[in-house]
C-alpha cells in the first residue's frame, strides 16, 4: 500500500467521520431543545464529544488531503490521547463499579443490588442530595420505572420476572422488605 493510497483512505475515513461528529453535535442540540432536564444535562457533554471528534478528523482529512505531515503528526498525537483517555474511563468505570454486578437471591429470577457493594466514590457521588435529586427524578420519568406495575399485576409474577439491572436496583425496594 503506497502513500497515496493511505492518504486516500486517512482522508474518506476522516470525512466519514466529520459528518457523524455534525451528527452528534445535531442531536446535541435537538436534546438541548427538551424541557426534560435528563436530556438537557447530557447536551453540554454530547455537543463537547462530536465537537472533538469533528476537530479531530478535521485535522486528519487536511492532513492527508495536503499531505501534511505536521498534521498528520498532530492527528496520530491526537488519536493517542483519545485512546489513552478512553481506555483510563474504561478502567476506572469497571474500578467503581467492580463488585456492583448483583446478588442472586432464592425465590427470584432477578439479582439484588445493593448499593454498599460499589466503591466508596461511587456511594458518596448517590449520597450527594443533589446528584441523587437529579439521578431520581430521570429514573421517575424513564419508562423502566413507570410501566413495572403494569407489566406485573402480583408480587408473585414479579419475582418471576427476569429484571434488568435498571428495574432491580433502581426501580423498586430491597427485596427483604418483601419477602412472603
Amino acid at each position: 500500500m503506497g502513500m497515496g493510497t493511505s492518504t486516500f483512505v486517512i482522508r474518506w475515513i476522516n470525512f466519514l467521520t466529520m459528518l457523524l461528529a455534525i451528527a452528534v453535535v445535531v442531536f446535541g442540540v435537538w436534546m438541548s431543545t427538551h424541557h426534560d432536564n435528563c436530556r438537557r444535562s447530557l447536551t453540554i457533554p454530547v455537543i463537547g464529544i462530536g465537537a472533538v471528534i469533528f476537530l479531530v478528523s478535521i485535522i486528519g482529512f487536511l492532513g492527508a488531503l495536503k499531505n501534511s505531515s505536521i498534521l498528520l503528526w498532530i492527528y496520530l498525537i491526537l488519536l493517542c490521547f483519545i485512546s489513552v483517555g478512553v481506555l483510563v474511563f474504561t478502567v476506572l468505570a469497571f474500578i467503581v463499579t467492580n463488585n456492583g454486578s448483583g446478588h442472586s437471591v432464592a425465590g427470584l429470577r432477578y439479582k439484588e443490588y445493593q448499593l454498599h457493594d460499589y466503591s466508596p466514590w461511587f456511594v458518596k457521588q448517590l449520597n450527594n442530595t443533589r446528584n441523587w435529586k437529579h439521578l431520581q427524578s430521570c429514573l421517575v420519568k424513564s419508562d423502566d420505572c413507570k410501566n413495572l406495575s403494569k407489566k406485573y399485576k402480583t408480587l408473585k409474577q414479579y419475582k418471576l420476572a427476569k429484571l434488568t439491572p435498571i428495574e432491580a436496583g433502581c426501580c423498586r425496594p430491597p427485596s427483604d422488605l418483601f419477602q412472603t
